[in-house]
């Protein structure tokens, strides 16, 4: 969503008494003593996923350690995120996280973490605008022809989501029923792989999600891309205009990805990984492939990396709370 950082920090800030950027140590000392178990709360082949996969890689390269993925997907990523919360609090495990992290806990009654307690940032890693995109069947040039279509076929036309409750979902509530009144129907997936898959095949028709997800079958014909949820085009899909050019202000939607450890990690240890992922990110080879992916680096110390999801919370809660989205 799009976000504000000038909310306070006051609950954070204990966790994050950390050096400044620059003074970070070549080594915690100690650290690692065994492989880092790089936690993805989701499926193989989803956006976070890839990042995990490329952080895990580069960490390893940069430090001489092995960092490896464990793939623990499911309901909208609060069984991996669960696990993660309570592993042990040694640098061991990582997180991979997105803006999902923040949104489980306003759309549940009840999740295996608290999203300000349970674990202290470390970095964000990459941002990419969701994607607005339907199958080639879709009589629908642009946005306005497909909220005219919508319109006038109501409850006809469905989109696929990652599962219900997750960030995709609710920025289509808000796109089109909450901000235009289109009755579209959700379908929900297993993850954002089965979803565009499903797409592709044309069992759904509309897809609201994560740019790398659809930027290949969108180049390819198989997919066609109506709109980017951001404030500017992206290089990826550079003929893909924004929402706000395509007559539809006030819905940028960006998918942040960062790493989290579970609260009460050494603070000299979160230094090092905080330095680390930022050395990764100045690497030419990662900003290419990120590119490539349509994604773009996104380089924040833990303090800021805090503030942007207390901020991301108090977005998505007012959305939430206007779709009236719960799962008991």
């Amino acid at each position: 969503m799009k976000t504000s950082l000038s909310f306070l920090v006051l609950g954070f800030l204990p966790l994050f008494a950390l050096s400044a950027a620059g003074q970070q140590p070549a080594r915690a000392e100690g650290y690692p003593t065994r492989p880092v178990r790089v936690v993805v709360p989701y499926q193989p082949g989803a956006a976070a996923d890839i990042i995990g996969r490329l952080v895990a890689q580069k960490l390893s390269e940069l430090s001489g350690a092995q960092f490896y993925v464990e793939n623990l997907g499911g309901a909208g990523g609060t069984i991996g995120t669960g696990a993660a919360a309570r592993a042990p609090a040694d640098g061991h495990t990582l997180l991979i996280v997105n803006q999902d992290f923040v949104v489980q806990p306003l759309v549940k009654s009840k999740v295996p973490y608290d999203p300000f307690k349970s674990f202290t940032p470390v970095a964000t890693v990459a941002a990419a605008p969701e994607t607005i995109a339907v199958h080639p069947s879709v009589p629908a040039a642009n946005m306005k022809e497909l909220m005219s279509l919508i319109k006038a076929n109501p409850g006809k036309y469905t989109y696929a989501s990652p599962g219900y409750g997750t960030s995709p979902h609710i920025a289509c509530e808000r796109l089109f029923k909450l901000s235009h009144g289109a009755d579209v129907v959700q379908v929900p997936f297993q993850g954002g792989g089965p979803a565009v898959l499903s797409t592709l095949a044309g069992q759904t028709e509309i897809l609201h999600i994560t740019l790398p997800l659809v930027a290949e079958h969108v180049k390819a014909g198989k997919l066609r891309a109506l709109a980017v949820a951001d404030k500017q085009r992206s290089p990826a899909l550079p003929d893909v205009p924004t929402l706000e050019e395509a007559g539809i202000p006030n819905h940028e939607v960006g998918y942040w990805t960062g790493v989290l450890v579970p609260v009460g990690t050494p603070a000299e240890v979160i230094r090092f990984l905080s330095g680390q992922i930022a050395q990764l990110l100045a690497l030419p080879d990662v900003k290419d492939r990120l590119a490539m992916l349509g994604f773009g680096p996104l380089v924040r110390t833990p303090e800021d990396f805090a503030l942007h999801i207390k901020a991301e919370s108090a977005e998505w809660d007012r959305v939430v709370r206007d779709a009236k989205i719960k799962i008991d």
